[in-house]
């Protein structure tokens, strides 16, 4: 059920790699009226792609791992996670998920399945996360990988075998929510195929 929801005002606090916006809103509660005006915040920055890259052949998960400001406050700051990135302009999806994949991992992508549209943290940014299921072509990488020097990007390629990035999973050592999903689709998707 569709329910009604009225931005009364809006403004523009940040524009700079991202945006944060800043919007006043009333919505329909779940009893039929409607709220008092609220205030709230968007991160505004487009939508983003990402990749659970299985070499099925080898049997091998392709991960990266990379240095992650935010995630200093809660650890090291680096994290293993799924190759992603955010849709250029005048961009597909699919086009902006076979780069990032180019230019993080090295690989070109033989296969290519969308999997799941979500949004990562609704409550704080509109930008949602397009997760795609990628095999690589057989040869093995293409490209070095490892990011773009320009956009300050240090990433380190991680090929695990399928139970080493299973079990690091259940023992909570991907903390990446994207990631995440995705080794719990691939998970199933492997378990289906195997019965």
């Amino acid at each position: 059920m569709d329910r009604k929801a009225v931005v009364e005002k809006r403004a523009l606090l940040l524009d700079d790699y991202f945006k944060v916006e800043e919007a006043y809103v009333s919505y329909e509660k779940f009893d039929g009226t409607m709220s008092a005006p609220v205030r709230r915040l968007d991160l505004v920055r487009g939508d983003a792609v990402a990749a659970i890259l299985f070499d099925k052949e080898r049997q091998r998960v392709i991960l990266v791992s990379q240095f992650r400001y935010s995630a200093l406050s809660r650890g090291t700051g680096w994290t293993t996670e799924a190759v992603a990135g955010v849709i250029d302009p005048g961009e597909t999806p699919e086009q902006a998920v076979r780069r990032e994949i180019l230019e993080e991992a090295g690989y070109e992508v033989e296969k290519l399945e969308r999997v799941f549209c979500f949004y990562p943290t609704p409550g704080i940014t509109s930008e949602r996360t397009i997760l795609y299921y990628a095999e690589p072509r057989g040869d093995g990488p293409v490209a070095k990988g490892g990011g773009l020097s320009h956009e300050n990007e240090d990433i380190r390629v991680v090929e695990l075998p399928l139970k080493d990035a299973f079990q690091q999973l259940d023992r909570g050592e991907i903390a990446d929510a994207k990631t995440i999903i995705g080794l719990m689709w691939l998970r199933e998707r492997v378990s289906s195929a195997r019965s």
